[in-house]
């Protein structure tokens, strides 16, 4: 298995032939061909090191996607003091088809193995609401705890009684004397 150590942004990635790395955003389009910087080459028990590249080899890669990665929150806080700020971050990154290790001009034969897989967040199915028949009305007996308060309520219902009738709105005069 062929593997190198590539430079991308500043940061060291190892690229196996025939399997994708995820570099911070580049500005290349999708589909466009890349060189990367090679640090370090190994195949089999040949192991090439650069000072601090590697010149005479190539790694060829091909972009993608660009994508987000997942949501990182920030959360300040000052106690006794109403600080309180919370914020969030998504880094975005480019992912890269690694398609050639090797010497300019050199043909061979790539290996094929098996790419990472891409962890995609996993969706719960939708559950169908089966059907139901005719909807039934259920009456239930009350006991006769539950019947007395209905019949309090049934009273309060009624007519106004005469005394709250046979009051005067007028107020009465006072005679003098």
């Amino acid at each position: 298995m062929r593997y190198a150590i590539v430079e991308s942004g500043g940061k060291q990635y190892k690229a196996v032939e025939g399997q994708t790395i995820e570099v911070d955003r580049l500005a290349d389009k999708e589909g466009a061909q890349l060189e990367l910087m090679t640090l370090l080459m190994a195949d089999g028990d040949d192991i090439l090191v650069g000072t601090p590249t590697v010149g005479d080899i190539q790694v060829k890669v091909t972009v993608v996607d660009h994508f987000r990665g997942e949501k990182v929150f920030r959360f300040k806080y000052a106690p006794k003091k109403r600080i309180r700020v919370r914020g969030g971050h998504r880094q975005q990154y480019t992912r890269l088809m690694v398609i050639f290790i090797g010497k300019p001009g050199e043909t061979r034969k790539i290996e094929k193995t098996e790419p990472k897989p891409v962890v995609e967040k996993k969706v719960a199915p939708k559950v169908e609401k089966a059907e139901a028949g005719p909807k039934v009305k259920v009456e239930r007996a009350l006991s006769p705890a539950k019947e007395a308060p209905a019949k309090k309520a049934e009273k309060s219902e009624k007519a106004p009684t005469k005394k709250s009738a046979d009051k005067k709105t007028s107020t009465p005069k006072k005679s003098s004397k």
